[in-house]
């Protein structure tokens, strides 16, 4: 199958970024849609200002700079996003059954033959897949954060999940410039969560315990693991709410009590300090924000 257009639900932080790289690289055309128009006005000033990095860094052209924003399409009707999209890609916030309700919309107005491919992180794709018509075109297309600029994708196989499919979304991958990694087996976390979240919450650890300062220790990784950033800036970037919330799915789907989520996790998603989307975190970045 031939994708020649996707639509990317949800403009947020890792949808803007999607339908970026979709333009900009594959050079697809884009229907970005979201439920607010604040939502999409933010999405796209995100696209412009990572554009203009590019540009300021001489990376991309001014053409092309011009060409990337022609090709994204913001839209709040799901109808009007989906309708003629060759591939759907969901980036909505980690919550079943709002991605479920969704799906259901985009069942009333996508092509039959529309592939669907959710970024959840964490979620099993063959439960996502069941509230579909089409579980053997739904796969997991996981993008990392910043999508612009980390190379990995992966690609994850529910239990109807077809082989065209994947070769699809494989080939979709490397028209982005990205590097894909296929799981074959539906698991919670597929493989860079699953290995990410037990050493995060062990980082945690050494601090609740009084082993060590979040300062040192990113310090330790950094240098010590070659991190590109320690393990607190890391928790700072993607939310300590977020990985509060996908510990709580590697509970409920595996049950190790590895993945128990340390108290001082639990204890500033109480307090409000989520990172970098609530200014303070592990750090304060009210000033860098």
């Amino acid at each position: 199958m031939e994708v020649k257009k996707i639509a990317v639900l949800g403009a947020g932080l890792m949808g803007h970024g999607i339908a970026q790289v979709a333009a900009q690289v594959a050079k697809y055309d884009v229907s970005l849609r979201d439920v607010k128009q604040e939502f999409l006005n933010n999405g796209m000033d995100m696209i412009r200002k990572s554009l203009q990095s590019f540009l300021k860094r001489e990376k991309i052209s001014e053409k092309e700079f011009e060409e990337t924003l022609r090709r994204i399409h913001p839209t709040l009707d799901i109808r009007e996003a989906v309708k003629d999209a060759s591939l759907i890609i969901e980036a909505v916030p980690e919550n079943v059954e709002l991605k479920k309700k969704m799906y259901r919309e985009v069942e009333k107005s996508a092509p039959e033959n529309a592939l669907i491919g959710s970024n959840t992180s964490s979620i099993s794709i063959t439960e996502l897949a069941s509230a579909t018509r089409r579980p053997e075109q739904f796969c997991g297309m996981h993008f990392f954060n910043p999508p612009q600029l980390m190379r990995l994708i992966e690609i994850i196989r529910g239990v109807k999940t077809s082989d065209e499919t994947i070769n699809t979304i494989v080939e979709v991958t490397k028209r982005m410039g990205k590097e894909p990694v296929v799981v074959n087996k539906d698991c919670p976390g597929f493989v860079v969560t699953r290995v990410l979240i037990p050493a995060l919450n062990e980082a945690m650890y050494l601090v609740w315990e009084g082993i060590a300062e979040p300062e040192d220790i990113d310090k330790a990784i950094k240098l010590g693991l070659n991190w590109p950033m320690g393990p607190f800036t890391l928790l700072d970037y993607l939310g300590l709410d977020t990985i509060l919330s996908i510990t709580g799915v590697f509970q409920n789907e595996i049950g190790d009590p590895k993945y128990r989520p340390c108290p001082l996790l639990r204890q500033m998603v109480k307090a409000g300090l989520l990172g970098r989307k609530t200014g303070k975190g592990f750090y304060d970045w009210t000033e860098k924000r």
